[in-house]
């Protein structure tokens, strides 16, 4: 029966992947188009590359924006605009000249001046005088004629016959200069007498012009409801592209209305929603230790989300091409923290949710599958930056030889592939590059460790190994013994290697506070022959929590602190054990005293280490090395550590045992050169 506190960490536990779950359907859902926007790219002489379009609906096929413009142009060049002969203005001129000016001028033949100047006047206000700025608009638009209208009574003029209030002042000034003298005309401030008494008539112009622009058709046919477009494999004409550009004005025109938002919205939610509960079932019956580690799961949906996301934006915005988007960067970052087939389901489900708004679902679904499960296969473990862009160089030709290849089988014609979409390949491989550093902030977001942040703490140089070897220098050499031993183990049982070859450099640590006390680090007259065998039992199994504390202050990631805890598991300092009990024979013994605080290994690598360890340490104390007896010490040494229930919390097989067995035979073999006895020659 399950406790309380139990039954809440299950409750809590659920409830955090009920969130995660909501949430991330959320998150991608907000993103997902769900409009009829017109998703395809189309060139002219390029091959339609999609399936068989149909009209959904009746539409026009729009004239060219440049054949609009010169039917527009031409039909203007007949637009005449309106204006009104406000006969008034003529007439107050001609006061102002009667009345104001007669008084003012008191030369000699001012009458005279007067009367040749109404005469002008009269002429100029009859024909119709146009302002400056007005005629200069006109005259930029390309207007030829205007309509002038007169007691009702419209006549056409040409614009350059009509008198501006600058043309009408050079008319007057130029008049009959023999009989009035020039200089006195330009005395006499006549520009002021001069106005424009045409006035624009702006409803009766734009009336006109509407009527002209009126008669244009934008449209040179219609494409019926149900009628093909286009089929796959077909080259875009002129006239093709001229539909499909109407196609795609008219889709935008008719977007979709607010009663089907809902509908598409509550489709979405569904399909994304159970996708992601594919994926949690997944975890829940297969990897449980993810399952139950809440960062595993986190990082999972994250990435998931954030493909999803960035694809919706590129699709829903035309930036880019979806195929640019580096995919296969999710299942690799997956497979460098966790494990093949965790790796390929979650990018099946993230290639899955994002086909739902692609133009080509089919397509892509079947190109990101197959490069994706390449992508896992070729970057198995990162230990080397190289091996990211060897895996890119790999994933960019594979998206180039399955496109072909599919492009082949259903165009049957090489020569109509779109060889835009190499483009596309080759920036989507340069974008796999980054999953380099992406990896490194990951780690430090999520707790996680990759393989190159495990070669770097393996390096001989690091100081904490350096002190080792300085200090306790057979420690040393015996942990490196140790990570070769289980780092082979590992590799034949699909176990990741390089974790296990790191923390065996690292698990006995903390040997360096009080090395003289272990064995391989002697050269002389043992301490513990001074001291009780529950204070050397003390010493021996305290190097442990020694071990944890050099690794917090060393900053070792929390992974390779579980195999210094566990290494030794719930064990017991048999030596000193077995000495005091043959001490004291009729005495009561506590174990807990001889007992190392565990706890006992959880994966199968700690499991490795741990059989690893205790062969190597239990080798150098045979009295002679052959294979008789290297045998049976691996056999008695993990046979032991089975029947204690040593692993009984990992997942690690009676298979997987046996195997650790063989390789760690053999490998003891070699190293202490074992030979078979060669027979004596007898006698005849």
């Amino acid at each position: 029966m399950l406790t309380k506190q139990q039954k809440r960490e299950l409750r809590n536990k659920l409830l955090l992947k009920v969130a995660l779950v909501i949430v991330s359907t959320l998150l991608i859902v907000f993103f997902l188009p769900r409009s009829d926007k017109f998703a395809y790219e189309y060139s002219v002489d390029k091959p339609w590359r999609y399936g068989q379009l149909i009209a959904t609906f009746k539409f026009p096929i729009y004239k060219e924006e440049a054949v609009v413009k010169n039917e527009r142009d031409s039909v203007l060049r007949r637009y005449q605009p309106y204006f009104n002969l406000d006969e008034e203005e003529g007439k107050k001129m001609l006061k102002a000249l009667y009345t104001t000016k007669l008084e003012e001028w008191k030369f000699q033949n001012a009458p005279l001046y007067v009367k040749h100047i109404a005469e002008q006047l009269n002429d100029i206000y009859a024909k119709g005088v146009i302002n400056n700025d007005d005629f200069d608009r006109l005259r930029s638009e390309g207007v030829r004629n205007i309509r002038i209208v007169r007691e009702n009574e419209a006549q056409t003029i040409p614009l350059s016959d009509v008198l501006t209030t600058r043309s009408a002042y050079e008319q007057i000034m130029k008049s009959d200069t023999v009989a009035f003298s020039k200089i006195v005309m330009q005395r006499l401030n006549l520009y002021e007498l001069v106005v424009a008494n045409l006035v624009f008539d702006k409803t009766k112009s734009e009336n006109a012009r509407n009527e002209l622009l009126s008669s244009i058709s934008t449209a040179s046919g219609i494409v019926q409801s149900g009628q093909k477009i286009i089929d796959r494999g077909e080259i875009v004409t002129r006239e093709t592209y001229n539909i499909l550009r109407s196609y795609e004005r008219e889709v935008s025109k008719h977007t979709t209305t607010d009663e089907h938002i809902p509908h598409i919205l509550i489709g979405q939610i569904v399909f994304v929603c159970c996708v992601l509960l594919i994926l949690i079932v997944y975890l829940n019956l297969f990897r449980r230790d993810y399952y139950d580690k809440p960062s595993s799961v986190l990082l999972l949906f994250a990435l998931m989300v954030l493909f999803c996301v960035i694809a919706g934006i590129m699709v829903s915005h035309k930036f880019m091409n979806v195929f640019m988007l580096p995919l296969c960067m999710l299942p690799i970052i997956i497979r460098v923290f966790m494990d093949s087939r965790t790796a390929f389901m979650f990018h099946c489900g993230t290639v899955a949710v994002i086909s739902l708004f692609t133009p080509i679902p089919y397509e892509f679904l079947l190109l990101q599958i197959l490069v994706g499960m390449i992508s896992i296969q070729t970057l198995r473990e990162l230990e080397q930056r190289s091996q990211i862009i060897r895996t890119s160089i790999i994933i960019t030709l594979s998206y180039a030889v399955f496109y072909t290849a599919y492009e082949i089988i259903v165009e049957g014609d090489p020569m109509k592939i779109d060889t835009r979409y190499y483009i596309h390949f080759l920036i989507n491989g340069v974008l796999l590059l980054f999953t380099y550093p992406l990896l490194y902030i990951l780690e430090k977001s999520f707790g996680f460790i990759s393989d190159v942040t495990l070669v770097e703490l393996s390096n001989n140089n690091n100081p904490l190994l350096q002190r080792m070897s300085e200090i306790a220098p057979g420690t040393f050499q015996h942990s490196m013994q140790v990570a070769n031993l289980a780092s082979e183990v590992a590799r034949k049982i699909g176990a990741r290697a390089q974790l296990v070859r790191t923390a065996a450099l690292y698990h006995d640590i903390g040997k360096i506070e009080r090395p003289v006390f272990f064995t391989e680090n002697q050269s002389g007259i043992s301490p513990h022959k001074h001291l009780t065998p529950q204070k050397s039992a003390a010493v021996i199994i305290g190097h442990v929590a020694s071990g944890l504390a050099l690794a917090s202050k060393n900053n070792l990631p929390d992974i390779i602190r579980r195999f210094i805890a566990t290494h030794h598991g719930t064990g017991i300092a048999k030596y000193f054990y077995i000495t005091y009990k043959n001490e004291h024979p009729d005495e009561d013994i506590d174990v807990s005293l001889f007992t190392y605080p565990g706890p006992n290994p959880a994966t199968k690598e700690e499991a490795i280490l741990m059989m690893a360890d205790s062969v190597e340490a239990a080798s150098r104390s045979l009295p002679e090395y052959t294979e008789e007896s290297i045998s049976n010490l691996v056999d008695k040494i993990i046979d032991t550590q089975v029947s204690d229930g040593f692993f009984r919390q990992c997942d690690i097989t009676f298979r997987d045992i046996d195997t650790a067995k063989e390789i760690l035979k053999e490998k003891l073999k070699t190293i202490y050169h074992t030979r078979i006895s060669y027979p004596e020659l007898q006698g005849d």
